[in-house]
């Protein structure tokens, strides 16, 4: 049996530059990502806009192309882009819409990418999930929806991460939440209190503590099926 080959970092292109420490970057207009001009040029329809600031590459895209585009960059053999470093959101104080922000990184040819979609306020929150090409993907998604009310759909367990699941007052990160919370403090306090402190535990812990019974319906279910995504 022949032993598998070891894909060490920065090697699969072998006409690759030695890394370095980019210098003197100007805010816009520097070198493009070549993976821009090759999603362009596959998925012209997906693709709005490009730029570049400071050195890193920004593509503006369709948002229900999402998967499909992150997919692609994933897979092919040319781009490689194996490791999801981030998935997050950004609403801007000026008001406007709200965008959801990919961060993409080809170990093999040394490439950072960001993808980003614009998302309407006025209409449903929603952009397809990449968790079925990034695992990773699972808890980052649960943090944007938590945290911006974006929904991940294909997402296997989309649910509060941050905050505890029966949370009532809204997205903490949106522009549009009061700084003391939308609940007087009184009412916080009367919620806070009223959870049940061993509700994030295992179904193991969960036996032990004997807290199952205070368990929303629904966490039940999920718990009762052998849940393991997102614990």
């Amino acid at each position: 049996m022949t032993a598998p080959s070891i894909k060490m970092a920065g090697h699969a292109a072998p006409n690759a530059p030695a890394p370095a420490t980019p210098r003197n970057l100007p805010r816009t207009g520097g070198v493009e990502n070549p993976s821009a001009q090759a999603l362009a040029d596959r998925f012209p329809g997906a693709v709005l806009r490009r730029e570049v600031i400071w050195g890193d590459t920004n593509v503006h895209i369709v948002p229900a192309r999402a998967r499909e585009l992150v997919q692609w960059l994933h897979d092919d053999p040319s781009q490689q882009y194996e490791y999801l470093v981030d998935v997050t959101a950004v609403e801007h104080r000026s008001g406007g819409p709200l965008e959801v922000v990919w961060h993409l990184r080809s170990i093999a040819f040394r490439r950072f990418l960001r993808l980003k979609a614009t998302l309407d306020k006025t209409q449903p929150l929603v952009v397809p999930s990449v968790w079925p090409v990034y695992k990773g993907a699972d808890w980052l998604e649960r943090e944007c929806y938590d945290m911006f009310g974006i929904r991940f759909e294909g997402h296997p367990d989309l649910r509060r991460i941050l905050m505890w699941e029966q949370y009532k007052e809204g997205f903490p990160l949106r522009k549009d939440f009061p700084l003391r919370g939308r609940f007087s403090r009184s009412e916080q306090l009367t919620q806070a209190l009223s959870a049940n402190p061993e509700a994030h535990y295992s179904m193991g812990e969960l036996r032990i503590a004997d807290a199952f019974d205070d368990l929303p319906a629904e966490m039940k279910v999920r718990l009762g099926h052998g849940e393991v995504t997102g614990e």
